[in-house]
């Protein structure tokens, strides 16, 4: 069986529509991270509260993506716990540059201690690709059997201008 199949949406349009949602989730998610930043801030000081915001953050990323971005491939063939824990290590890339960024703003850029909204907003932007294509291959993948979710039984798991099994378009 090819890898292609068990990554689903295969069609440019179906992916753009995959990353947009992606971005949605992930906009939501720099709104918690900002929101647990200034929260914590005071309390814990700038770097605890940023770096604990981020699995906050990363927690609600997960459920979305799980729930809508990635719904039709990977909601139900995953243990919960297993997969939140498998999103964070595939995401460890993103969290590097995401918190790469954000720390370094923080360390060259005053103004960015003064607003960390600027540091994280730029950390953000660092990690989504990475995270994006780590999260769609690694964490939220159909079943390796090759067998489709019903939510997308109207997709055709053949490419297009191609015949199925017995020579013929089913």
């Amino acid at each position: 069986m090819s890898l292609s199949r068990i990554f689903y949406p295969r069609t440019r349009s179906e992916i753009i529509d995959q990353f947009l949602r992606f971005g949605a989730v992930g906009g939501l998610g720099f709104l918690v991270d900002w929101g647990t930043v200034s929260l914590l801030r005071s309390p814990l000081g700038l770097t605890a509260a940023t770096l604990i915001a981020y699995f906050v953050a990363a927690t609600e990323n997960w459920l979305l993506n799980r729930f809508w971005t990635f719904r039709l491939s990977a909601a139900s063939n995953q243990h919960m716990a297993l997969q939140w824990l498998r999103f964070l290590l595939a995401n460890s890339v993103g969290f590097l540059l995401n918190r790469g960024m954000v720390f370094l703003l923080y360390a060259t850029v005053p103004l960015t201690v003064r607003h960390p909204v600027i540091a994280l907003a730029a950390g953000a932007l660092c990690g989504m690709i990475a995270n994006f294509n780590l999260s769609r291959h690694l964490v939220f993948r159909a079943q390796a059997d090759g067998t489709m979710p019903a939510a997308t039984s109207n997709l055709s798991v053949f490419p297009d201008n191609s015949t199925g099994p017995h020579n013929r378009n089913d």
